[in-house]
Parts: C-alpha cells; structure tokens; sequence
C-alpha cells in the first residue's frame, strides 16, 4: 500500500457528476435497507408470533434471489444498468410499499409476505449485478479505488446506525410505517438516478445475436478460465459457510452464556467500526495488490472466532473484530478493484453474478450445518477448529499464483493530482 495523495483526491470521485447522482441513489436505499431489516422482522412476529414464520419469509426473499442471480448478471450485461437499477428500485417500492400498507391496515396475512417477499427477491436478483458494476462507468480508472471506498464507508455508517434508528421507529411509529419509509427511500432512490443515465461513460456491448442461454454459457466459460476468480469465489464459498454458522449462529449462543447480549452487541458494533474506520484509510491509501492484501485481510475474522470458543473475554473479543473488521473491509475494496479493473466491462455484471451465487448459497449451509456439529461435538470446540479452518482456507488461496500477483492496472493521472509509481 501507499498514499494515494490528498483529501481532494480521495473525494474527487463526487466532482464526477454521474457517480454522485448514484452515490445520492445508493445512499437513499441503504438507509431504507438497514431500517427495514428490522422493520420486517418484528412485522412478521406481530403476523405469527413465530420465529418459523420469519425464517420462512426471509428464506421467501433469499431463494429466488439466489436462484436468479445469473440471470440478473445477464441482464445487467445487455441492457443498460442505469435502466436496469431505476425499474428495479420502483418494483422494489412497489413491493415493499404493498407490504407496509398490509401492515398497517392489519390485513397482513404470512403468505402475503411470503409471497410479496419472494417478488422482493426476485427484484433483488435483477438489480445486484447491475449495482455491483455500475462504478466503473461513471468514474475514471484512477478514482476506482477512493469511489468504492466512498461507497463503502456510507454503508459502514448506515450498518451502524440504520437498524438502530428501524427499531426506534417500530417503537414509536410501528413496523408498517417504517416498512412504508423503505418503500419511500427506494421511490428516491429511482429519482436520483435519472441524472446516472445520462452521465454512463460506456454502456456494455450488447450480445450479438446471442441469447440469455449462450450468455450465460459465455459467463461460465469465462469464469472457470480465470484463475483468481474461481479460487477467491470457491474459498469463500467456504469462508461465507464458516461465518454464517460459526460465528453468527454459533456465536450469539456462546456469547449468551458467556459475555452476555449486550456484550455481544459490542462486538458486533466494533466489527463495524473496524469496517468504517478502514473505509477513511482506504480514501488516502492506495491498494498495490488488491487480492493479496484482501485474502490477508479477511483472514484476520479467524482471530474472534478462535477467541470466542477459547476464551470469550469481552475486552480482547471487542479488540480482535474491530481489527477483523478492517481487514474485512481492505478485502471488500480490493476485490471490487480486481473485478472492476480487470474484467472487460461487457462481462462484469455475469462475474459478479456468479461471485454473489458462491457467496449466498453457502450461508444457509453454514446455518444448517453448525447447529448440529456444535450440539454433537460442542460449541465451543467447534468454533476453535472453525476459526483455524477459516484462516487455512483464506491463506490457502494465495496459493495460487493468478490470486497472489494480480496488480493494480496501471492508468494515467489527471495532472496536478500523481499517484504513487508501482514497483
């Protein structure tokens, strides 16, 4: 790593008046994303009372989301994401919105939300692989960095305080209407993109002749012959598994017995900060090899996990996320610049697609499977042996050499703003 030069630097991806427009839009849905997560939540349990229940509405979203994500990546690939994102956003107020009028109405029924929420997922699906590959048509190569980073940190920030302020307005105003203020940040969302659509540098080659089978057979092709693709998507389908059961299904267990709830929320919190913390680093430090540094980085999670099953001590817990958090967060940006710098802008959104299915289809895994191994062989020992398996799985991928050397792409400054000269 190195300075990457001044705060104007670090910021100058707003002076691009496309990218700003889209980090208004990102930053509106966000905000009504993290509230919502709460909202839902407690909307369900005034329904059915029954955790069963929510698990099914939220299995309702995550399944199609999961099933059409290549399709999603085709998509993004063939029409203009700008357009893709803005009819995404008004299908997810519409859903959302239909939601929150059933709530406060009283007229919610649970297979409502089950299927009201698997529309949700549907449009979900549609809408990542554009969303993850917009970046690089808005901003030059050079701010590739300090715009993801910009990105990022808002969302660190609403991870923080979004679900506090949902669960304030479940308190005060009911889930429905912070269902409805979701509903409504996503109608915003949509707005500020109408400037995005104008201001694309490059839309994506659209596919001649071909359909969605032979793009997405073209996707997977491309896929299992990139090396440093495949390898970071196939560790972390194992890493994603391992967190999710682990530590946060695992972990809340632990932590009931041992530091307690609210010590818990703590740790959770300082992963968080760790996050946000970094996300500033990151604006003036500029990333030499963004899959070396990442794989390091996120394999620093290892460290809480070990310690939670060894010896949960609230202070050394709360000091290890908040460094795991960061190095979380160094991977989070140096996998979007190895995707965004790398792959040739006609096949990001497929790349990303296919990176989103490793991700989400090891969670639930990682769900279902912990429960059981910690009840057999005990929590805490599983979570010690987890820990190390996290870590070997991480640092084994740098055993590849296409993971371990990638470089950042060269690019030509602007003048009066030099970047630090790669060895």
């Amino acid at each position: 790593m190195s300075t990457s030069g001044g705060w104007g630097a670090s910021l100058a991806p707003l002076r691009e008046r496309g990218f700003a427009w889209y980090f208004a839009s990102r930053t509106s849905n966000t905000l009504g994303s993290m509230m919502a997560s709460i909202a839902l939540a407690f909307a369900v349990l005034d329904v059915s009372d029954s955790a069963s229940a929510l698990g099914q509405v939220l299995a309702a979203r995550t399944v199609p989301m999961v099933v059409l994500l290549l399709f999603g990546g085709v998509i993004a690939d063939r029409l203009p994401r700008a357009a893709v994102l803005q009819v995404s956003n008004v299908l997810s107020a519409l859903t959302q919105g239909v939601v929150a009028a059933l709530v406060i109405t009283g007229q919610a029924d649970l297979w409502m939300l089950i299927v009201l929420e698997a529309a949700n997922g549907t449009v979900s699906a549609m809408s990542f692989p554009a969303m993850a590959s917009m970046v690089p048509q808005l901003v030059p190569r050079s701010m590739l960095q300090p715009a993801n980073a910009l990105l990022s940190m808002v969302r660190a920030a609403l991870t923080v305080i979004g679900p506090t302020v949902g669960a304030l307005a479940v308190v005060t105003v009911g889930a429905g209407w912070a269902l409805a203020f979701d509903a409504l940040t996503w109608l915003v969302a949509a707005a500020l993109l109408l400037p995005v659509r104008r201001e694309v540098r490059a839309a994506p080659a659209p596919g001649q002749g071909s359909g969605t089978l032979a793009d997405l057979r073209d996707g997977w092709t491309f896929f299992r012959r990139t090396t440093w693709l495949w390898v970071v998507v196939l560790a972390f389908g194992v890493l994603n598994a391992i967190h999710a059961g682990a530590w946060l299904t695992l972990g809340p267990a632990i932590a009931k017995d041992t530091i307690g709830a609210q010590g818990w929320g703590l740790v959770l919190s300082a992963e968080s900060a760790g996050l946000l913390v970094m996300t500033v680093v990151l604006l003036r430090v500029r990333v030499r090899r963004p899959l070396l540094t990442g794989m390091i980085g996120c394999s620093l999670l290892s460290v809480p996990i070990v310690v939670l099953g060894a010896e949960p001590h609230l202070l050394v817990l709360v000091l290890a996320t908040f460094v795991a958090g960061a190095g979380m967060e160094v991977f989070g940006i140096g996998w979007n610049l190895a995707m965004q710098e790398n792959i040739d802008d006609a096949m990001l959104s497929r790349a990303y697609s296919y990176d989103a299915l490793g991700s989400f289809v090891a969670m639930p895994v990682g769900q279902l499977v912990y429960g059981p191994l910690g009840e057999t062989f005990g929590y805490r020992d599983v979570l010690v042996v987890s820990g190390l398996l996290y870590l070997v799985v991480a640092l084994s991928a740098l055993l590849s050499p296409s993971v371990r050397r990638l470089e950042r792409v060269r690019t030509v400054e602007p003048v009066g703003e030099p970047e630090a000269v790669q060895p």
